[in-house]
């Protein structure tokens, strides 16, 4: 597959793929079957020093680089991402164990992000201001801001990582990436990727091992200037207090527990599938997955019963099988959360409507599962189940749904679903979140900003936001 197999358990530093100099830290299986895949190495001190020093190096040629040669190399990257685009699929589904389709989606969107901030780069100039005095110029220049360390969550193990990668380096970064060891086999074909198009030796260095020995020593180091984090609240507040302590600039894109408000107006066929389709991707195990539907109750008994038969229905199984709907959680951990969230609801007093059960021995599957009338005190009404799991409560009023919708300290996402474009305008202005979806599930397109309110986090991803992120505004007044 690509020679992928012979780099599997290296990291890649200075353009070269080398054996960590730490041994193994531990091994990524296959969540379909609990197949070994590889080992996951683990970095050494002297590993991580080379890896700061040839980013360093390298930031020195490639910052300096033209935009237009830059962008010369993002879009071969992007050409050839989609020439290896099965591969690298199978790759994120053998690891990761999302469907085969929504992998083949992943590899394409990366490729879409590389492609748009290659065209990005070259529109991200300065101004110049009106002088102040006769026989001088004021003027704003962008230069990028150094090299940058990237840390990426194993639920898209490609496309999140590369949302961080292609914006730094159309800006003239350098990077450093720690993909989750569950997943790196993405990032480390997106190694082979960038190395191919032309990129710089060092302007791409992948490292795996210990998470907090990797962040402490990189984030110290006075040669990263910037960090972009995506995965818990929990981890992304120590991320952000050591990156305070070396007053360094970070991005945290961190966790969600996205509400979803049902109108009584809904189509509810339409409503349901839409919330199916949202239910259901990557096994729940996405940072804006609907989870808490807060739905009128004119139309709640409806909606549940609607919803469970729909959930029921999915056929779950190997992501890499033609038919598969769902696959796999990423390990076992995952289903033994789910099992205890659902265990919990129901101890207080839910209705399991549909699932809340492991299938099978082999593997880390779980049904879809439909819990109805949760009480707020339900861990899962109060922690992101990052799974196939779906909560269904009932609302009379705007005031009633807002209430619920903003219980919980976090905005990434929030949804409406309703006929009435009052109502959406309505929603729109009031919820707390950072994207927020009208009738669809859709809050994340590399044109526009993507990022968090509260504790769901600070910066942007994607859009011109997303680009200057890692850049430096330079103001210069120069006097003849």
């Amino acid at each position: 597959m690509l020679g992928l197999e012979d780099t599997a358990n290296k990291l890649f530093i200075g353009g070269e793929w080398r054996k960590a100099g730490d041994g193994e830290i531990g091994e990524r299986v296959n969540p379909a079957n609990d197949q070994r895949l590889a080992s996951i190495p683990r970095a050494s001190s002297q590993d991580l020093d080379d890896a700061l020093s040839s980013s360093a190096d390298a930031f020195r040629v490639w910052g300096r680089k033209p935009a237009v040669q830059r962008v010369e190399v993002l879009r071969r990257a992007a050409e050839l991402l989609r020439q290896r685009a099965d591969d690298i699929a199978t790759i994120i589904t053998l690891e990761q164990g999302k469907t085969l389709t929504e992998a083949s989606l992943e590899v394409a969107l990366a490729a879409e992000t590389f492609e748009w901030f290659a065209g990005e780069s070259l529109r991200a100039g300065g101004q110049v201001l009106p002088a102040r005095i006769a026989h001088s110029r004021q003027m704003v220049i962008t230069q990028p801001v150094g090299p940058v360390l990237a840390i990426a969550p194993w639920n898209f193990p490609l496309l999140l990582p590369t949302r961080k990668v292609a914006a730094a380096l159309a800006a003239g970064c350098t990077v450093i990436v720690k993909p989750a060891g569950e997943t790196p086999g993405a990032v480390q074909a997106l190694a082979h990727v960038l190395s191919d198009a032309g990129l710089e030796a060092g302007a791409f260095n992948v490292v795996l091992g210990a998470s907090s020995e990797i962040s402490e020593k990189l984030i110290g180091s006075p040669v990263i200037r910037k960090i972009s984090f995506t995965g818990s609240t929990e981890v992304g507040r120590r991320l952000s207090q050591l990156a305070a302590d070396y007053a360094k600039p970070s991005t945290m894109e961190l966790g969600g527990h996205a509400p979803v408000v049902v109108f009584d107006d809904v189509d509810l066929e339409k409503a349901v599938a839409t919330c199916l389709a949202g239910k259901t991707r990557n096994a729940g195990q996405v940072c804006t997955s609907p989870t808490r539907f807060i739905v009128h109750d004119r139309i709640f008994d409806a909606f549940v019963a609607d919803f469970g038969r729909a959930l029921e229905a999915v056929s779950v199984g190997d992501g890499s099988h033609e038919g598969t709907q769902m696959g796999p959680l990423v390990n076992h951990r995952r289903v033994q959360a789910m099992e205890q969230m659902v265990d919990d609801a129901v101890g207080r007093g839910a209705k399991l409507v549909t699932g809340g059960n492991r299938i099978g021995e082999a593997g880390s599957f779980f049904q879809p599962t439909l819990l109805a009338d949760v009480p707020v005190e339900a861990e899962s009404m109060q922690s992101e189940p990052f799974g196939p799991l779906a909560i269904v409560n009932r609302f009379e009023t705007i005031d009633e749904a807002l209430e619920e919708s903003h219980r919980l300290d976090v905005g990434l996402a929030a949804y409406v679903f309703t006929a009435s474009a009052n109502t959406a305008l309505t929603m729109s202005d009031a919820l707390q979140a950072g994207g927020i979806g009208i009738n669809s599930f859709s809050v994340s397109s590399i044109e526009a900003p993507f990022g968090g309110m509260k504790d769901s986090g600070h910066g942007y991803e994607g859009g011109t936001e997303g680009l200057h992120g890692y850049l430096h505004h330079k103001y210069i007044n120069h006097v003849v």
